[in-house]
């Protein structure tokens, strides 16, 4: 009877934890929509379309922190606002933060690099006292908005289905629905698709070998700002975030990725994957830090006294008392003198 109800319990802890996942993907693409609208009605009713991308990730945010924390409270599990979202209080998260900027930073300029190289970039400076303005308002917004995808995608649903089939299975799921996530975005491919899928399984390392979403925020927010801000180009599509520097590009799309950026050139695909070796190297500390599970010692404790019978061994075992004579034995044949040479 012990058994059947151990298996019935794993079952339905499983069986809960599929619940919560599908309805936090709804809670995500709805709140998404509500988001955009919201976003959308403020900024035509108070003349603030540069801020729309903004305003649309701050409500997005605000959404899917009130629907996991609902969600939260509905498994009976108490955490923190923090521990919801994924973002853990630790003494480590502002260099994680930075590791990870550190990490998308040099993604970008890899990915980038070829095409500056091969002339197929076209750059043109706007420097209008606008165009600083506009840089210092998409800053934020790139770092808002990859919070809230981060939080979206792997966040509390990622954490959900991991306890529900394992992290391999869920980062592959996770890693899917982000690359079709981005599969209606302007200018995009199934080479983009599949790119991007890769870009969600970097991610997803990120966060499975820190268990939380500091580095992979930092990842996250430093590819789009390099990309779409530093480097003028398209992040996913979208070439709004392009003020100070706007770029195009010219040649073959394997590295340039055309009007969807690089994050649909196959180049770019052989930058993430040196990019999951490097995060799995520089995160071998948070790993053991944060991931691996306490080494319980197995037999009794050692406060406490040992059993009655392991002490009487142990007496038993006990050398002779220090008055007992001891016979030392000679180290040499007895059957020839020490100076007579062996028989052979």
């Amino acid at each position: 009877m012990q058994a059947f109800n151990t298996t019935y319990s794993g079952r339905s802890e499983r069986t809960l934890q599929v619940a919560l996942f599908v309805t936090s993907v709804a809670w995500v693409l709805a709140s998404d929509v509500l988001a955009g609208r919201a976003a959308r009605g403020l900024s035509e009713r108070f003349g603030l379309d540069a801020a729309r991308p903004l305003l649309a990730a701050l409500f997005l945010l605000f959404l899917l922190a009130v629907g996991f924390s609902i969600l939260q409270s509905i498994a009976k599990r108490h955490s923190s606002l923090r521990e919801v979202l994924g973002l853990p209080k630790r003494a480590t998260a502002r260099r994680e933060w930075t590791l990870g900027v550190a990490v998308g930073w040099g993604m970008a300029v890899l990915a980038v690099l070829p095409m500056a190289l091969g002339g197929t970039l076209y750059v043109h400076l706007w420097t209008q006292p606008r165009a600083v303005w506009l840089l210092l308002l998409n800053l934020v917004t790139v770092a808002v908005a990859a919070l809230a995808e981060e939080v979206a995608f792997r966040g509390y649903p990622f954490r959900r289905l991991i306890e529900a089939v394992g992290p391999v299975a869920a980062t592959i799921v996770i890693s899917l629905f982000f690359g079709l996530g981005h599969m209606f975005n302007s200018g995009a491919t199934w080479t983009s698709v599949l790119v991007t899928m890769l870009a969600g399984l970097l991610l997803s390392v990120a966060w499975l070998r820190t268990h939380g979403l500091w580095m992979g925020w930092g990842l996250h927010f430093a590819w789009n700002a390099c990309t779409g801000i530093l480097f003028g180009l398209p992040v996913s599509g979208i070439s709004k975030f392009a003020s100070v520097v706007q770029t195009r590009t010219f040649g073959r799309l394997w590295l340039t990725g055309g009007d969807y950026g690089p994050e649909g050139a196959v180049f770019t695909a052989v930058v993430l994957l040196i990019g999951v070796a490097v995060l799995v190297r520089i995160t071998s500390d948070y790993a053991w830090d944060y991931t691996y599970k306490p080494i319980v010692a197995g037999g009794y404790a050692t406060e406490v006294q040992p059993p009655a019978a392991h002490v009487a061994m142990e007496q038993q075992a006990k050398p002779a008392s220090a008055n007992s004579l001891v016979q030392i034995l000679p180290v040499t044949p007895q059957s020839r003198s020490v100076g007579e040479e062996p028989k052979l």
